[in-house]
């Protein structure tokens, strides 16, 4: 029995060299046919193992490049939106001083601003300027958040600048009363100029404009052509019609104590020279006549034949 489980491997040399015998016990060929057995199975597994984990390795790789990609394309909006939101407040401060300036051009008090609308002045001057604080890098938070405020500032200014309409309108209604003659100021000469020659907006204030290189004698009264022209006081109508030096249809009325006003520009002139007028008549329409980019009216306020600044005339 004890032969039968013994196994005998001959090893035959081709030169017929010496045979070689190995005689193996079953239970020690069974041991170590198993043993390789599993050793190749482990090797297997490996093998298999090692494939997976490069393939895997390669797909995390290339998912983290596109998230990468991603979040940079990303970054890059946000970076754009947080840019267009400061010239979004860059432009809201730039009306707020528009608004400020009309108010002012207009009589107007100026605007109420809270404390949070209130920007000063921060630019570094020639020797240089402070600035600093820790980086943050835009995200989705902090860039909602500028335009959420920016969003805020621009439904404030939008009321101011409808309230400040509202206001121009009820000036112009009270100051000039268009076709009507005899207005009557308390206080006031009915020889002194003191309303508005007609309905609109300043479109050019008396002085300096151009980047200094012209000096205009009078302030532009911008509206639609046709809008009615009115004396801005009593007196005699000294010149009626065309002009030559770029006023075109033109009125000048002469009010007495070297007191004179212009009304330039106009579509149409319905007084004649040496007619007495009064204040809040109607003498023209307005146009665009002259040199002239527009309808409006030019109005220029005189005293001994030097031009003087008409807002200190209206009241």
């Amino acid at each position: 029995m004890e032969k039968k489980n013994v196994y005998t491997i001959k090893i035959i040399p081709e030169d017929d060299g010496t045979v070689h015998s190995i005689h193996l016990k079953g239970w020690l060929l069974r041991y170590g046919l198993a043993s390789m057995a599993i050793g190749a199975l482990l090797f297997v597994g490996a093998f298999s193992y090692a494939m997976y984990s490069t393939f895997i390795s390669r797909n995390n790789a290339v998912e983290i490049g596109e998230l990468r990609q991603v979040n940079s394309i990303q970054q890059e909006q946000l970076l754009h939106l947080s840019r267009k939101a400061n010239t979004l407040q860059d432009q809201i401060e730039q009306l707020a001083q528009m608004e400020n300036e009309l108010r002012r051009l207009s009589g107007l008090a100026p605007a109420e601003e809270s404390s949070e609308d209130t920007v000063k002045d921060v630019t570094p001057d020639a020797s240089g300027g402070g600035q600093g604080g820790p980086y943050v890098q835009p995200d989705v938070k902090n860039v909602g958040l500028a335009l959420d405020n920016v969003e805020k500032q621009l439904q404030k200014r939008k009321a101011s600048l409808e309230h400040l309409k509202e206001q121009m309108k009820e000036q112009q209604t009270q100051l000039a009363p268009t076709g009507f003659a005899g207005i009557v100021i308390p206080g006031i000469s009915a020889t002194t100029p003191s309303i508005w020659p007609a309905d609109g907006i300043v479109s050019s204030p008396y002085g300096l404009r151009w980047n200094g290189s012209d000096f205009h004698p009078g302030m532009d009264i911008a509206n639609d052509m046709g809008t009615p022209i009115v004396a801005t006081a009593d007196g005699v109508v000294s010149v009626a019609g065309w002009n030559s030096g770029g006023y075109g249809n033109m009125v000048d009325i002469d009010h007495g104590n070297g007191l004179m006003t212009r009304y330039g520009h106009a579509s149409q002139v319905v007084v004649t020279a040496g007619q007495h007028v009064r204040r809040g008549q109607l003498i023209a329409y307005m146009g665009s006549t002259g040199f002239s980019t527009g309808p409006h009216v030019h109005y220029e306020v005189r005293i001994n034949g030097q031009a003087v600044n008409p807002v200190s005339y209206l009241h």
